[in-house]
């Protein structure tokens, strides 16, 4: 019996006394058992960027180890002048040369065996709510807080951050799981504000001769706050109830100092960014990280990439997307060594992986294992390269061909990225917040 049919087995009554850290009624988890390490926070100075490879991105691209046993039982053939193996197996075509120049550089850390087993469901919906909460489904995987607004929750409890805190979450994606309150008060100061690849405030306001009385149009320099716009602030959120919209409003007028100041900001010479619409995201990213320290967390998801469902055609749009995602990873760890930063960090991950069994219309199914890829942040982590090796199943009957991890090899679950996570913000305890999942081990940390 696996645990989610083992867990679904159980009265409430009989889960609390299994696992205390767990409350069905108000909150899915007990922030008062976190135990939060000051000194480590300090240290670490942590920030993270997370780019969600929404629809399940294939492995192959950082393992290919098992390509020769893949080509032999894949119900069709790769094209093999196409899917070239590096030294270290990753896929040439698909930003491998440059996953191997960062692997070199100790900058990458790439888990090749972040496997759902005990949940092993295939659903889109389902595993992205679960892995963006950190959480694994009992019944309802929308039911927990996002893990940033957790981490938020626990970083005011611990008086680290606090409403003077500078835009401390925000994300270049809109709406997110990562964010979502579930069944906690979230402060409004911890709801993340929007932004774009271009720097622009969705909420900015023009101001035009309209806006100002006479005594602001005639002052130099003209306030950038008039009294009618203050006013118009107030009467919206008056009308508009909505958390959301208030929240926008709130942040309106402190979005428009900080953007014109991330705006006036220069990057170093010779840091040169793709022209994609990820290459954008990540330079205005790391230009805020390196320029406001008070900024934990921004969640960029797979921004411009597009969908990595390759259920057809896989092999051409994959391998792009790919060049495109670790090709501008490279170009913003080369941005913070310059800045001399070593306490960011990048991680990617999806909510599964692929088959590796080609189908006939050239594409990927569902599959349980998927890397998780984690950048930077050596002041906190160790370089420890590659962890996890893969094994084929089986093929099945209807042609599905997975990889699994290795009898004695390392591995996890997603909901450990979440746990890694907060440990890397000085949660001494983070399975206390993931239902019993620990941090990535595997000589990750430092400390």
């Amino acid at each position: 019996m696996n645990r989610r049919v083992f867990l679904k087995g159980l009265s409430l009554v009989t889960m609390s006394a299994l696992f205390p850290s767990l409350t069905f009624g108000s909150t899915p988890v007990n922030l008062s058992q976190v135990q939060f390490d000051s000194t480590l926070y300090s240290n670490n100075e942590a920030q993270t960027i997370i780019i969600y490879l929404y629809g399940g991105a294939s492995e192959l691209g950082g393992n290919l180890s098992n390509l020769n046993e893949i080509q032999e039982k894949s119900q069709n053939k790769y094209d093999l002048n196409k899917v070239t193996k590096t030294t270290n197996n990753f896929w040439s075509q698909a930003g491998g040369e440059a996953m191997e120049r960062m692997l070199t550089k100790g900058d990458m850390k790439i888990f090749r065996t972040c496997f759902r087993k005990d949940n092993p469901t295939k659903s889109h919906g389902e595993c992205t709510f679960e892995n963006q909460r950190g959480l694994m489904n009992i019944e309802d995987p929308t039911y927990g807080a996002g893990i940033f607004s957790t981490l938020g929750k626990v970083l005011v409890n611990n008086s680290v951050v606090h409403s003077e805190t500078i835009l401390p979450f925000l994300t270049m994606e809109g709406e997110s799981g990562l964010f979502s309150v579930g069944p906690f008060d979230v402060e409004k100061f911890l709801r993340p504000a929007a932004m774009n690849e271009n720097l622009s405030n969705p909420y900015s306001r023009s101001l035009n001769y309209e806006l100002y009385n006479n005594t602001e149009w005639n002052s130099s320099p003209r306030p950038q706050e008039t009294a009618i716009s203050v006013e118009m602030d107030n009467l919206a959120q008056s009308i508009n109830q909505n958390q959301n919209i208030q929240n926008a409003f709130d942040k309106r007028a402190e979005l428009d100092t900080f953007i014109r100041e991330q705006q006036a900001k220069t990057i170093p010479d010779g840091i040169v960014y793709p022209d994609t619409s990820l290459g954008k995201k990540l330079k205005v990213a790391i230009k805020i990280l390196t320029g406001n320290p008070d900024t934990k967390a921004i969640s960029l998801g797979g921004g411009g990439l597009g969908g990595w469902d390759d259920h057809s055609d896989a092999v051409s749009v994959y391998t792009s997307r790919m060049t495109d995602l670790m090709n501008s990873i490279e170009v913003a760890l080369a941005h913070l060594e310059a800045e001399g930063k070593n306490n960011v960090s990048i991680i990617v991950f999806a909510e599964f992986g692929r088959n590796v069994n080609l189908n006939d219309s050239k594409g990927w199914d569902h599959g349980n294992n998927q890397n998780v890829y984690i950048f930077g942040g050596k002041d906190y982590f160790n370089p420890v390269g590659i962890v996890g090796e893969t094994q084929l199943q089986p093929t099945q009957d209807n042609n599905r061909l997975y990889t699994e991890p290795k009898a004695n090899s390392y591995t996890f679950e997603p909901y450990a990225v979440a746990a890694t996570i907060y440990k890397m913000y000085g949660v001494t305890n983070p399975e206390v917040l993931t239902q019993g999942y620990g941090a990535i081990d595997a000589g990750l940390f430092k400390n």
